[in-house]
């Protein structure tokens, strides 16, 4: 549906090449809601903008929906432009211009009659959940409400792509997640290909089925949400990640809890992850029947990521060097990801240090 091929963008600024965008390419699937998530600069809402060349890439090359757009003329591009709706983090709606004439506005040059025009404003309307506002102005909307205006606008030309450049980026958590339910909604019923750019990995946990992770102008990690969010290949990859799920808050508290504080000579802090049917499976129990290997849960939780469980737990695993080796060969063994987090009294063996990461 969208590919972009080598795909590079550079600035000029004070006798000095930036590379906003280093050499990327991507291939998006045709109805699928893929993200890319990354930190400020890091070059993610200059490539969403090269989707439909309001950014055009130094080199590189850009198709969507089987249409080579740097190949377009100008009449062209503008009318592959109305395939892709766009839709950003503060609205830009026309504040002089109600709700219903905001969503009406991409409409008035269309060869549908005036009725039908109405017609299917007042039908997007009622797709957002908005259809009571239709006459209100901006300045009297909620920050939700004004999102919604603009996602029922980018909808008014039947696009097939939508771009979403930190579109929730300036609103509460709970205003949040019911809009990612609306963009959810609209993907499954309109069958559109959307695109999220963003710097919140809770965003993109919460609807995507893919997600490349972006920095410094480059994609450092792409997969689905299973795999990146249960085996991360890349530090910044697993940071995105554990502050999604707030393992790094978790981490800090048992740091400074007296339970860690006085860990045994042969004591180990491990993190374990593991996907699918093993989040029903009485791993701990396991341990300690078959290994010898006491098990102190400190933090955990199971989460559902495209109907997929994906469990994360920390715990002391207190037990001999040879118990703690079979145990943690076993776990690996059943495709569990063991991460140690400190060794015992700082002095891992060799076999642990297999199993620590960073």
């Amino acid at each position: 549906m969208i590919k972009l091929t080598n795909i590079q963008v550079t600035f000029q600024e004070q006798n000095k090449q930036i590379h906003a965008v280093n050499n990327v390419s991507l291939h998006i699937n045709r109805s699928e809601i893929f993200g890319i998530v990354g930190y400020s600069g890091a070059g993610k809402s200059t490539l969403v903008r090269v989707i439909n060349l309001l950014q055009r890439p130094t080199q590189g090359e850009v198709v969507v929906g089987g249409q080579p757009l740097l190949n377009l003329s100008a009449k062209e591009l503008r009318q592959a432009r109305k395939k892709i709706g766009m839709i950003f983090q503060h609205f830009n709606l026309l504040r002089t211009r109600s709700v219903f004439e905001n969503v009406y506005y991409p409409l008035r040059k269309s060869n549908l009659s005036k009725e039908k025009r109405k017609e299917k404003v007042l039908a997007l309307l009622e797709l957002v959940g908005i259809a009571d506002k239709q006459g209100a102005y901006p300045s009297q909307l909620s920050g939700g409400q004004k999102q919604r205006v603009a996602i029922a606008r980018a909808l008014a030309n039947d696009p097939e792509v939508l771009l979403c450049d930190e579109a929730t980026s300036a609103l509460d958590p709970q205003t949040t997640r019911s809009i990612l339910k609306l963009l959810k909604k609209v993907n499954e019923q309109l069958g559109l290909t959307i695109v999220i750019i963003t710097h919140e990995m809770e965003v993109i946990k919460e609807i995507c089925h893919r997600v490349a992770v972006m920095d410094k102008g480059k994609i450092i990690e792409t997969g689905d949400m299973v795999s990146i969010f249960s085996q991360p290949q890349e530090p910044l990859t697993r940071d995105f990640i554990q502050t999604a799920n707030q393992t790094n808050r978790a981490l800090e508290q048992i740091l400074q809890h007296p339970l860690f504080i006085e860990m045994k000579d042969d004591d180990v802090l491990v993190q374990l992850s593991y996907v699918g049917s093993k989040t029903s499976e009485p791993l701990i129990s396991r341990l300690y029947s078959q290994f010898q290997v006491e098990v102190n849960i400190l933090h955990g939780h199971i989460e559902i990521l495209n109907q997929t469980p994906v469990g994360n737990l920390i715990v002391i695993l207190s037990g001999s060097y040879s118990s703690r080796r079979k145990a943690m060969d076993d776990l690996k063994s059943q495709k569990v990801h063991v991460q140690i987090l400190q060794g015992p009294k700082n002095n891992m063996s060799l076999l642990e240090e297999r199993y620590s990461v960073g």
